[in-house]
């Protein structure tokens, strides 16, 4: 590592979520490059996320899948808890120069440093809530100074974007900028998309430490990349922590093909129909049961938009993923795509990735695990530090809020695209797509209220969300929080879908029009598409 010398010499403390599945094995290895570059590091470990071995005495607990409500499966391939922020503050407090986890909350990582420097304890709750934010608003790199922000062309630099920073005061406030000299944005706006990024109820927004309460944090920008973040509140804590399992559970395979020729959609389409019937027919010949999952998506022809997609083409990706219970099956499946070039679509071409590739479907089990069940302890240069985790659940009263506005647009109103009114960023949990919509003014919000109901965004998913659709407000920030419960086709690498992970949906949602009056479209430069 070139900086070990630059760390000691500047006393410089770091802390990484590196360990993976061997904390003490990364450790090992970064005491040697420090021996080998002549610097003395103390190194810490947090261990104890790592469950597997309490694998059967969990199973014989009769624990279900905290979401889908399934049995605990057969046989894990890895089971970790995310661990909070006290045990990297106790590292610290012993000493450590480095310190190593293993599976813990991305926040946390923040977290735990300011415990340690400013001394908050465990019932803290504004001060670790506020810090949860911080570390929130870091942990995905560029993500939190531009990257991925609705505003894409007021965000310079996408080549040399800088990395957000942190600048927190003893009572939890901070303000967030980056890199000196770099690319990238911090706006209120940019701040906010990650503030909604792949959050849940934000009033209840489970940490391993602390409940937060972000539906009042406030954005406020104090100069050029320089947004100062107040209002965090903490609720108490859980007495448990939650576990993400994985387990194998069939086959998957996913295929690409392009089609330039006129009619493009319609025979991407048909030759996806033709391959899925041969497979079916060849299943049948040789006792194999049907598909279990099947995903057909001609990507340029806006097939992620469903009903919503307006794009006429005549170049085209067509995309097929299936997943079987089988190997075989799907090694039918992989062998059947190349010779549809020469007996279906004129235009069809394209093979660059070749023969599909088989692979295991993993799929993830999450569960709770009460804290005090839960081995946790710190290791500074392999000497054991005893560790206290608060294990007693602790729940506050949220303070009350008044009723959140929404307003008719009244008797002239036009409509407007959502994009012009609002910030949008999305992401995944699971099988759950979240949705963060935030108002450029606080007086477009009631507006976008009005129009964006649960039913309303339900409806504009439909092809794709098959469970229930739950809103949040946020008035601080002005800003909604939605959830798309079952609408990732089983999340991540469990999914054959192009976007397992939501990432488009709010792009997607963005495009949704908005009733709103004439005067103010007209007042603030709006693009009316029609009248109302």
């Amino acid at each position: 590592m070139p900086w070990l010398e630059d760390i000691k010499a500047k006393g410089i403390k770091v802390v990484a979520n590196a360990g993976g599945v061997n904390p003490r094995g990364c450790r090992d290895a970064l005491a040697r490059a420090a021996a080998e570059a002549g610097v003395e590091l103390s190194i810490g470990v947090v261990l104890g996320d790592d469950l597997m071995e309490r694998a059967d005495a969990i199973r014989d607990r009769g624990v279900t899948e905290m979401f889908s409500g399934v049995a605990f499966p057969d046989e894990i391939w890895s089971m970790n808890a995310y661990l909070g922020a006290r045990p990297i503050a106790t590292a610290l407090d012993a000493g450590a120069d480095i310190v190593i986890t293993g599976r813990c909350a991305d926040s946390a990582v923040a977290l735990g440093p300011l415990m340690h420097e400013f001394g908050w304890k465990d019932e803290d709750w504004d001060k670790l809530s506020q810090g949860s934010l911080a570390g929130h608003l870091i942990e995905c790199g560029p993500q939190g100074t531009g990257g991925n922000f609705t505003d894409w062309q007021d965000v310079s630099g996408w080549d040399d974007m800088g990395m957000p920073i942190v600048e927190v005061s003893e009572d939890g406030s901070f303000v967030m900028t980056k890199t000196a000299d770099t690319g990238g944005l911090v706006s209120p706006g940019s701040a906010g998309e990650q503030m909604l990024y792949e959050i849940g109820d934000p009033r209840a927004y489970l940490l391993p430490d602390v409940i937060c309460d972000w539906s009042g944090v406030t954005l406020e920008q104090i100069g050029p990349d320089r947004v100062r973040v107040m209002g965090g509140k903490g609720l108490g804590r859980t007495g448990s922590y939650k576990v993400s399992a994985t387990y194998a559970d069939g086959w998957r395979a996913v295929t690409t093909l392009t089609l330039a020729a006129i009619d493009a959609p319609a025979k991407a389409e048909r030759v996806a129909e033709a391959i899925l019937t041969r497979c079916r027919r060849i299943f049948r010949n040789k006792n194999l049961g049907d598909f279990r999952q099947v995903s057909v998506e001609v990507l340029g022809a806006e097939a992620a938009y469903g009903a919503n997609a307006r794009a006429r083409t005549r170049e085209v990706v067509l995309k097929i993923g299936v997943a079987h219970e089988e190997r075989s099956a799907l090694n039918i499946f992989a062998g059947e795509i190349a010779p549809m070039a020469i007996s279906t679509a004129q235009g069809l071409t394209g093979f660059y990735a070749g023969r599909p590739k088989v692979q295991p479907v993993v799929r993830l089990f999450s569960f709770l695990q009460d804290k005090a069940d839960t081995p946790v302890a710190v290791e500074v240069d392999g000497k054991d530090v005893p560790v206290t985790v608060a294990t007693r659940e602790v729940r506050l009263d949220p303070p009350a809020t008044p009723p959140a506005d929404s307003r008719d647009a009244g008797p002239d109103a036009v409509k407007v695209r959502l994009v012009e009114l609002a910030w949008g960023r999305s992401g995944d949990k699971g099988d759950i797509a979240n949705i963060g919509i935030m108002a450029r003014k606080p007086d477009y919000l009631p507006y976008i209220r009005s129009a964006l109901t649960e039913d309303a965004v339900k409806t504009y998913f439909a092809h794709l969300c098959n469970g229930p659709v739950e809103r949040f407000d946020l008035p601080g920030s002005h800003a909604l929080n939605f959830l798309l419960h079952e609408s990732l086709g089983g999340g991540g690498i469990a999914s054959v879908r192009i976007d397992p992970q939501g990432k488009g949906f709010a792009q997607m949602l963005l495009d949704i029009e908005i009733p709103v009056p004439a005067k103010l479209a007209e007042n603030d430069g709006f693009h009316p598409v029609e009248r109302v």
